[in-house]
């Protein structure tokens, strides 16, 4: 049965919500009076700039066939394009009679930006277009401070996120329960991953689920990279595979400081909306937009490959082009060499673990960046500089990480240290002091 072009419906367009169960904007859209068709579009000015072997694609695709299956159980299916957006909803505008889109809303400026552009389109043609909070807890200004002003700093950001919790924020949307409402429909598949240009890839995804034994483990191992001790949960999270409802549901129960890193996640896509400058390269705190940078571009690819002669820094970096993957403790470890040790653009290593993070979020990413080279929001002050030495020392202690990475370690092939600790802490610190100065 194929898709009527002149029955009324109801689209819902899949981005970064990759999931049937307990999707908000799903939800609303099978609560709509229309039979709902659900979309996914293959987003061709991302796409082209991402390598044809990024193992990112397949995740996505293979989401979207589960998806599809999941459909098909109901009688339904998915309409799956690979373009422009705009092109896309001007054809789809055309070809169907649609009386309203339904969307989960997404906070980067790239994705804002499409999306005022669907909605004028879709406003020619009386089309109603509903975006839906999903991806986040509380988001936008939801949670504010005395002021009535978005919370800049963390600390009392979290405290009042988790005043205001309770379990209406925690609850699933019955999205099952109304997958009746689906038009009854079958299509012609998605277009195959090649036709596309890409590379099926055979990585191995972490698992989607959280065990309540890492959960309960989580405050006192995390912190070291040679334990299997965190979630690898963010690529999930990213993609929408996973309902945050139900991992802060489970991390209530069994983790504060899981649940810690999941308002963090918050905190930065709060920050994000409502300073979205930060996400067009701009530092949080503009007097560090002045610090004169070096760049040395030996240097920057020494650190991209993992030969700086810090092994942790080393092994940070290569587990991160073997894997698509960095355990958080090293990201802060790496991120500060680069900006403080190197005194590289912090910019530079952003757009970087960008291209290589398989769970890269802007806003995370960012937000993690800047806090790393001093210019966020909870950014340690500017001369608080990690001694990747020290860290290694305290956070891998036996060196198991480390070896595991960089195998050569203590031979004559592995390299001397790039920069002494010491000078280049004076460096640094001079360097942004300078420029603190310049901006009184």
């Amino acid at each position: 049965m194929s898709l009527t072009k002149k029955e009324k419906i109801t689209l819902f367009w899949f981005r970064r919500d990759l999931r049937v169960d307990d999707n908000a904007g799903l939800y609303y859209a099978l609560k709509s009076q229309y039979p709902v068709v659900p979309l996914f579009i293959f987003d061709r000015n991302i796409l082209d700039d991402v390598d044809k072997k990024d193992p990112r694609i397949t995740f996505i695709y293979d989401a979207i066939e589960n998806i599809r299956k999941e459909l098909k159980e109901h009688g339904s299916d998915i309409l799956v394009y690979y373009g422009f957006p705009l092109e896309i909803w001007k054809q789809l505008s055309e070809e169907y009679e649609i009386a309203e889109v339904y969307t989960n809303t997404d906070y980067e400026p790239y994705a804002l930006e499409r999306d005022r552009g669907v909605f004028d389109i879709l406003k020619e043609k009386k089309t109603v277009f509903k975006t839906v909070k999903d991806q986040v807890i509380f988001e936008k200004q939801e949670i504010l401070s005395g002021q009535k002003s978005p919370y800049t700093v963390f600390t009392p950001y979290s405290r009042a996120w988790r005043d205001k919790l309770n379990d209406f924020y925690l609850s699933s949307y019955p999205t099952k329960k109304y997958l009746k409402n689906l038009q009854k429909w079958s299509g012609s598949g998605s277009p195959m991953m090649q036709e596309m240009g890409f590379e099926v890839s055979d990585y191995n995804f972490p698992d989607d689920e959280v065990s309540e034994t890492l959960l309960e483990d989580y405050a006192e191992k995390r912190d070291f990279p040679a334990l299997q001790a965190t979630s690898r949960i963010g690529i999930h999270l990213r993609f929408g595979t996973v309902s945050i409802r139900q991992l802060a549901r489970q991390a209530k129960a069994h983790s504060a400081v899981f649940l810690s890193e999941l308002i963090w996640r918050d905190f930065y896509q709060q920050i994000l909306s409502n300073y979205p400058e930060v996400g067009k390269g701009k530092a949080f705190r503009s007097a560090y937009d002045l610090i004169k940078w070096r760049y040395d571009k030996d240097d920057f690819k020494k650190w991209c490959e993992g030969k700086t002669g810090y092994p942790l820094v080393d092994a940070g970096m290569r587990q991160l082009n073997a894997i698509g993957f960095m355990h958080n403790r090293v990201r802060m470890v790496t991120a500060s060499f680069l900006s403080k040790h190197l005194l590289i653009d912090w910019r530079l290593g952003e757009a970087y673990f960008a291209e290589k993070l398989l769970d890269y979020d802007l806003a995370a990413n960012n937000g993690g960046w800047q806090w790393a080279a001093g210019s966020g929001t909870d950014a340690a002050p500017y001369f608080r500089i990690f001694n990747p030495a020290a860290q290694a020392q305290k956070f891998d202690p036996k060196g198991e990480y480390i070896k595991k990475w960089v195998p050569e370690i203590g031979t004559a092939t592995y390299p001397e240290p790039m920069v002494d600790h010491k000078l280049a802490r004076e460096r640094c610190l001079e360097a942004y002091k300078k420029a603190l100065d310049k901006a009184k």
